[in-house]
């Protein structure tokens, strides 16, 4: 059995379109800029009324168009959400930009 630290689903568009499609569930998401780098990874918990969904409708409106993001239901989406900073900041050094201006603590990971 593997285990999937890094989050592969397909990235899709940050628009109001794909974001409809999105499930009123808990999870974790990503958010990349127009050249693919990833600005923020974000989780999903009970406050959000309608889940993934409404969530990513908040980072619409607020970053605009032009970004790509993927998502991954998840029950235990706070602990997954550490899982995901800790590896990005393994594989690359620091946090995404919008998470590195209020990081929440973190232990290490050290993803193979």
């Amino acid at each position: 059995m593997s285990i999937r630290l890094r989050l592969d689903k397909p990235w899709r568009s940050l628009d109001a379109e794909e974001v409809a499609r999105l499930p009123g569930q808990l999870g974790v998401y990503q958010v990349a800029d127009a050249r693919g780098v990833l600005v923020y990874i974000g989780q999903v918990g009970a406050r959000s009324p309608f889940g993934l969904r409404s969530e990513l409708q908040r980072e619409l409106a607020e970053r605009g168009p032009g970004l790509t993001f993927r998502v991954e239901v998840n029950m235990q989406y706070r602990s997954r959400w550490f899982e995901l900073l800790m590896v990005h900041q393994a594989d690359h050094g620091s946090l995404p930009a919008d998470n590195a201006r209020n990081p929440p603590p973190l232990g290490r990971l050290s993803p193979a």
